[in-house]
């Protein structure tokens, strides 16, 4: 098989339109500079931010007609956006919710006119709940909560995982588990185990070709039982894999359980970005501290050269902490071994854990940590101030 050169894919990218149908994305200047590697293609595509959605089909365009070159197995194609920084007036500021007058541990503050929330039950044994989550499906959430769980265990903690994506549960894979989970007692069940850490998911109790239909009190019906009827012992902390968005499953977690922080995973793109702050925004209203923020595809490291490429931009989850006042937890980068350690069921802090990837994460970890006990330290559970353009 020849090796497909980065000029080959850039004349087939210029068979694709223009946003409005004017020129090509190559003559326009809209992709970035092309890496192959190993039969795989990857690039982005510059657009407006407000104009995300309806250019989707343009990335999924790009995305075909490149896979369609011999000696090509695949394509990662993603949208990024450009801000201009002069392009209007600044967005108005949402208000800022006045802090409470005083704090009280174990109880939630409701905005004027609303009734007090009830203090939310916690699970005997478990130190601290976080939960990982992302705005948007395909920024690595899976992925990211599983080597953070197993980094956290690498630095000493003794950890748990609970996969609450109803929907595409994905835990038993990540994790090489399969089987069903015993029943010990009335309706409380054993987790499951693996590389040192408990789990629970909906992908050991439902086969995987089996659909999943359910609606709202459905959801939230299985995620508490799962949560709560679940033997999990002594842990220092349980690490929470939300599905991606702000749905029911995302709301029932933030409202229901007394979730020490979240996590919040985005990409570098402006677009993915926009996403996030849907997921920090939720947080925020609940009341839950956003431990901080994971660059996550931060940059690409060749697998053959080890050369680094920023592909898909750079630094824009850092930027986007510093703005709103948030922790920046680190930079993952996209490599080979972290995807296809993951599909493996050999997730790299346990396959690799002397190598870079795996030191990533546990530095992580610790940040995570250092944030948690620091929120300790304050005696309060409340969210940051966060300011939302």
């Amino acid at each position: 098989m020849t090796d497909v050169s980065k000029e080959q894919v850039l004349e087939r990218l210029r068979t694709v339109r223009g946003p409005d149908m004017d020129g090509n994305i190559v003559d326009l200047g809209l992709v970035s500079d092309v890496f192959i590697s190993d039969g795989k293609a990857y690039f982005s595509i510059t657009v407006p931010a407000e104009r995300a959605r309806e250019l989707d089909p343009l990335r999924a365009a790009a995305e075909r007609v490149v896979k369609e070159i011999p000696g090509i197995k695949a394509a990662m194609v993603a949208l990024t956006a450009d801000k201009r920084a002069a392009s209007g007036p600044a967005a108005a500021r949402a208000p800022t919710p006045p802090p409470p007058a005083h704090g009280h541990a174990g109880h939630s503050h409701a905005a004027p006119g609303q009734p007090p929330q009830r203090a939310k039950a916690g699970i005997p044994g478990v130190g601290a709940i976080i939960a990982v989550a992302s705005g948007k499906g395909g920024v690595g959430k899976s992925t990211t909560s599983v080597n953070l769980a197993l980094a956290l265990k690498a630095n000493g903690l003794r950890v748990g995982i609970l996969d609450a994506d109803i929907y595409g549960p994905s835990m038993p894979r990540l994790l090489k588990i399969s089987g069903r989970p015993q029943q010990i007692e009335g309706r409380i069940i054993k987790p499951m185990e693996n590389y040192g850490i408990k789990v629970m998911s909906m992908g050991f109790l439902v086969d995987e070709e089996v659909a999943m239909i359910w609606r709202g009190p459905m959801i939230q019906s299985a995620l508490m039982q799962m949560l709560r009827e679940v033997a999990w012992g002594e842990l220092d902390v349980l690490v929470v894999d939300m599905p991606p968005g702000t749905g029911d499953a995302q709301l029932t977690m933030a409202q229901q359980v007394p979730l020490a922080g979240a996590v919040i995973v985005s990409t570098p793109q402006d677009l993915a970005l926009i996403d996030a702050r849907k997921g920090l925004n939720m947080f925020s209203k609940v009341e839950v501290p956003v431990l901080g923020i994971v660059e996550n595809m931060s940059y690409f490291i060749a697998p053959d050269t080890g050369n680094r490429y920023d592909i898909f931009g750079h630094g824009g989850a850092r930027k986007e902490a510093e703005r709103i006042g948030v922790p920046f937890l680190g930079e993952v980068p996209l490599t080979m071994d972290i995807r296809e350690t993951s599909d493996a069921g050999t997730p790299v802090v346990v396959s690799n854990p002397n190598g870079a990837a795996a030191k990533i994460y546990r530095e992580i970890a610790t940040r995570v940590w250092q944030e948690l006990e620091a929120l300790k330290g304050k005696g309060t559970r409340g969210a940051p101030s966060i300011v939302f353009e």
